[in-house]
């Protein structure tokens, strides 16, 4: 039991500390709106259970151990970052408040696209980073008991970690759509988003590295 509390101590410090998924999220939600971000956090659920599918198959071991794979998933991963970041540092202007009130009100095939780019650009964020699988071969076995059903208690752990992560991020979609309210400002959004492109492609880089 006592175990199991640090376990989830160390999951939740892990979720809550920023990092690309959470600069997505914020892109996302600020940019399309509250359901584009509720998107978002399910392409990091659909991330979490790709690799929690890989571990329990035994997959995330070899993949550790083999040089060449790994460094191919990592440098993968860097090249998608710098993309996204690029391609948000040259984004012209992010949507006005009313213009995502208008398409929240009025479904389009556009509104569906963006939701649609917000879930592939999360869950391929969360299949391409290599430090994903570190936490499945370097903190879960440390809390996994040999003696009982590993399988079990990997799908336990991965359970808890998806489970606080959707909790997590769910929270800051509302509260960044609540703030948004006052942060309608074209010069700050236009601010924002270039220094969020600039911060995904300095994790890219530092992920290639």
């Amino acid at each position: 039991m006592d175990s199991l509390l640090i376990y989830i101590s160390i999951a939740a410090m892990m979720v809550i500390i920023p990092g690309v998924d959470t600069m997505l999220l914020v892109k996302n939600t600020l940019a399309y709106g509250p359901k584009a971000g509720r998107f978002t956090v399910l392409g990091m659920a659909a991330g979490l259970s790709f690799w929690t599918l890989i571990a329990i198959l035994g997959l995330s071991v070899v993949i550790a151990k083999s040089v060449v794979l790994f460094s191919i998933i990592k440098y993968l991963g860097a090249a998608y970052l710098i993309y996204l970041g690029i391609r948000s540092f040259f984004t012209k202007s992010m949507f006005s408040l009313k213009e995502i009130q208008s398409q929240a009100n009025t479904p389009t095939k556009y509104s569906n696209q963006y939701n649609k780019s917000s879930f592939m650009q999360a869950l391929l964020s969360n299949v391409l980073n290599p430090k994903t699988v570190l936490v499945y071969i370097t903190i879960m076995p440390q809390f996994i008991d040999l003696n009982e059903n590993v399988n079990q208690q990997l799908i336990m752990l991965a359970f808890i970690l998806t489970l606080l992560a959707v909790c997590w991020f769910l929270t800051l979609v509302y509260v960044i759509d609540y703030a948004k309210k006052w942060l309608n400002n074209s010069k700050f959004q236009k601010a924002f988003q270039k220094s969020t492109g600039l911060i995904l492609i300095g994790f890219g880089i530092k992920t290639g590295i």
